[in-house]
């Protein structure tokens, strides 16, 4: 089952986020067969962390809820919030295999929560521009609750407009870069 999991980061938290950057990685590391992909979410500057992302193949929710609220910055207090869902890897593809590779042009993460019928469940065109796409569902997977994606784009509109977007009833675009050790 795979799990979309974003913690939004603190205001004033860089500092400890940054002492823990080894144990973080260290967490993540046990995951890394299963990681589909991962990353920071960036301020307007491009460079402050404002949330960490982490797309990941685990056997269940209960497991998808321990690898969320085990990792080191949660457990610290770096994250106000975080939001766990599972996840539809439409792309079939983990971020290593994103043809634009991991470094260059503008990236985002793109969380658009739904209700009702499903949307945007088939690949928009231009799936080269695409570093990980899919609905967010329910635990159990039968419920659409929205679509969440990694894009290359031009800027922020772009990103959003390859969604239904008056389907949703909140669209969230943030700055994102191909995450892992350094």
């Amino acid at each position: 089952m795979e799990f979309l999991c974003f913690h939004r980061d603190r205001r004033g938290t860089a500092p400890l986020r940054e002492a823990l950057r080894e144990d973080h990685w260290s967490y993540m590391d046990r995951f890394a067969s299963g990681m589909i992909a991962r990353g920071p979410t960036l301020a307007d500057d491009g460079a402050t962390p404002t949330g960490s992302l982490h797309i990941v193949d685990l056997p269940d929710p209960a497991a998808a809820r321990a690898f969320a609220f085990d990792e080191p910055n949660y457990q610290a207090g770096v994250y106000r919030d975080v939001l766990l869902r599972r996840w539809g890897n439409t792309l079939g593809r983990s971020m290593g295999d994103f043809p634009g590779g991991p470094v260059g042009g503008n990236r985002y993460l793109v969380l658009a929560l739904g209700v009702g019928r499903a949307v945007d469940l088939a690949v928009p065109p231009d799936p080269d521009r695409l570093i990980a796409y899919g609905p967010l569902l329910s635990d159990d997977g039968d419920a659409w609750l929205g679509t969440a994606m990694l894009v290359q784009a031009s800027h922020p509109e772009a990103a959003r407009a390859l969604l239904t977007v008056r389907r949703y009833t909140d669209i969230e675009v943030r700055n994102w870069q191909f995450g892992g050790r350094r």
